[in-house]
């Protein structure tokens, strides 16, 4: 059904197309026109008044255009005789002479075009059939019909009468529709239910923001863009200056194709007008110049999210509107796929159409990392982190990257989804990205010097006291193990020293820690859901090899499941239960600068000796 709908809807815009390109102009002009009329009812005129100023002086702006195209096109027709020398030059210097792949192409051309026009064979003999009656050929006279010049006047009429009364049906329908611009509103969401009343407002008013900053930035971006093309013809010498920064500002509104095409004129033109080919290349030059700089500078940061569509959607929406509408198609694509996107925002039905059309991500940082490592796609995956890095930190890396991607591998592992050989694999990358990462911003703060990268800016810490440690306990598999070298480097950037080992490694080490350090705080690290059963055990073994020791609980990512924890853990405090290494960190620094306070004053309030 709903593939029938969508041919119905393309053949219903096919075959109406008389009635539909109209409607769709107008609509198009009145989002343009509507903050010209807003503007002007807030300075108090009246909506009927308003609507006729903005309306008629919009159209006496294009009528102008117009007329000076016409004069422009008559004035080049008639100086084009005069530069036939050298156009019969230029095409003599680049007609083929001698030998070489070219002049043998172009003599087989040449060879071909005389066998095709050779004449014709005499008449062959009448045949005798078989009963002996003479067959003689059939005469065949080819008649070339006059065409007169009342015809040619006839046709010429036609085009512009048709033209004429498409812009004046437009016309009346861009001021019926700003003066019930609001009663069409009210019709559009009653159509859509008074239930979804708050969902259609939003999708109207998005809609209509979307698309008239969109035609507005772009009729100023295409302004600007064929100021400096007749600017720079003018001062080349090309004839005409005008009509060419014209046509190109009007024909950049053809998505990629017509830039190109605006600029074939005025070089053919600069071919015809100079004898040599300076002209030409200079007018190349000009083109290349301003066309690399607007779309490469200004459109980026002119645009932003105005559109909000991916330069794919605008190459396949030009070529579908062109085959439905044809050339008006083509300058529609835009708007039209601009309003598509929109809908698919706020209505779940056409949300592919946001999916496959818009410009935002698809799919969150982690789930293209997780997806590059199913794929076992080492080198992808070590391009997105360096590329998230250009603008984070590496807390933010580990944050929103690299352990919701970890989280999700155990999640499916635990439910069979994830066979063993690819969890390895995510578990490996993993850990390599992660010291790849650490490395590379090491790098970059030590290149920076003084002047820190922004991503890399910390809050004022204090000195860690020399007896102080931070110990990360993995509480089962390799996975934790990842995420508590994440924390140890997080903690490393901070200036703060700590280390990695198992509860069976801390009995062992007891009488060593206890000499080399007066205050441990100790990180139990575990990722859900398999590792949520051992995090107990993990504290009370630390808790009672260690009584004078911080416990701090790392549970990344876990949900409503830590506070259920957090229950089950009632010894510890509720601050010292974490789901992300932000959270850890702070929290860890927040502990060493109380046992640092208290240090202070112990060592203030202690006697002086005299001597």
């Amino acid at each position: 059904m709903a593939l029938l709908a969508v041919v119905l809807v393309v053949a219903s815009l096919r075959l109406a197309r008389e009635i539909f390109i109209p409607l769709a102009l107008a609509i198009l002009f009145s989002f343009l026109l509507s903050p010209l009329v807003t503007r002007l009812r807030l300075w108090h005129v009246p909506k009927a008044p308003a609507v006729l100023i903005v309306v008629l002086f919009a159209f006496a702006v294009v009528g102008v255009i117009t007329a000076l195209m016409v004069f422009q096109m008559v004035d080049l027709a008639g100086k084009l005789p005069g530069y036939q020398q050298n156009i019969h030059r230029k095409v003599d210097a680049l007609t083929p002479r001698d030998g070489g792949v070219v002049g043998y192409a172009g003599r087989f051309i040449e060879q071909l075009r005389k066998g095709i026009s050779a004449p014709a064979p005499a008449p062959s003999q009448p045949r005798v059939t078989s009963s002996g009656t003479n067959l003689k050929p059939t005469p065949v006279e080819v008649h070339v019909s006059q065409f007169s010049p009342m015809q040619l006047l006839r046709s010429v009429i036609g085009s512009v009468a048709g033209g004429l009364i498409t812009a004046l049906v437009v016309i009346v329908f861009v001021i019926f529709i700003l003066l019930q611009r609001d009663d069409l509103r009210d019709r559009v969401i009653r159509l859509a239910g008074t239930g979804k009343l708050n969902v259609t407002t939003q999708l109207l008013d998005e809609a209509g923001r979307r698309l008239s900053r969109y035609l507005l930035v772009q009729l100023i971006v295409n302004v600007g863009y064929g100021i400096p093309i007749s600017l720079g013809l003018f001062f080349i010498g090309v004839p005409n200056p005008f009509l060419w920064g014209l046509l190109a500002a009007l024909l950049r509104y053809v998505p990629y194709a017509g830039t190109w095409i605006a600029a074939a004129m005025p070089f053919a033109l600069a071919m015809a007008v100079d004898p040599g080919w300076t002209k030409p290349l200079l007018v190349a030059g000009l083109w290349l110049v301003v066309e690399l700089t607007i779309a490469n500078f200004i459109e980026p940061w002119v645009y932003g999210a105005t559109g909000g569509i991916t330069p794919l959607a605008v190459l396949f929406a030009a070529v579908f509107w062109a085959w439905v509408w044809g050339p008006v198609g083509l300058l529609l694509s835009t708007p039209l796929t601009v309003c598509l996107v929109t809908m698919g925002r706020y209505i779940p039905s056409f949300e592919f159409l946001s999916v496959m059309l818009g410009d935002e991500p698809p799919l969150s940082p982690s789930d293209r990392l997780y997806q590059r490592l199913l794929a076992q796609n080492q080198a992808a995956a070590a391009e997105l982190t360096d590329e998230f890095l250009q603008k984070a930190s590496l807390e933010e890396l580990y944050d929103t990257v690299i352990l919701p991607a970890l989280v999700r591998a155990e999640e499916e592992r635990s439910r069979g989804m994830l066979d063993q050989r690819r969890y390895r694999f995510v578990l490996q990358a993993s850990r390599l990205l992660v010291e790849e990462s650490a490395e590379y911003v090491r790098e970059r703060r030590a290149k920076a010097g003084d002047q820190k990268h922004p991503a890399d800016e910390i809050p004022a810490i204090p000195t860690p006291l020399p007896g102080s440690a931070v110990i990360c306990i993995p509480v089962r598999g390799k996975a934790d193990a990842v995420a508590a070298v994440m924390l140890v480097q997080c903690l490393d950037l901070k200036g703060l020293p700590g280390r990695i080992a198992s509860t069976d490694a801390l009995e062992r080490e007891k009488a060593e820690l206890d000499k080399q350090s007066d205050h441990e705080v100790f990180c139990v690290s575990a990722l859900p859901p398999a590792a949520l059963e051992d995090v107990p055990p993990a504290c009370e073994r630390v808790q009672t090899g260690f009584p004078h020791a911080q416990v701090l609980v790392g549970v990344w990512y876990a949900g409503e499941k830590i506070n259920e924890l957090a229950q089950r853990l009632d010894t510890l405090p509720r601050e010292n239960f974490v789901s992300t290494l932000r959270q850890a960190v702070e929290r860890i620094l927040h502990l060493v600068s109380v046992h640092q306070e208290d240090a202070d004053q112990q060592s203030h309030a202690l006697p002086q000796k005299r001597f």
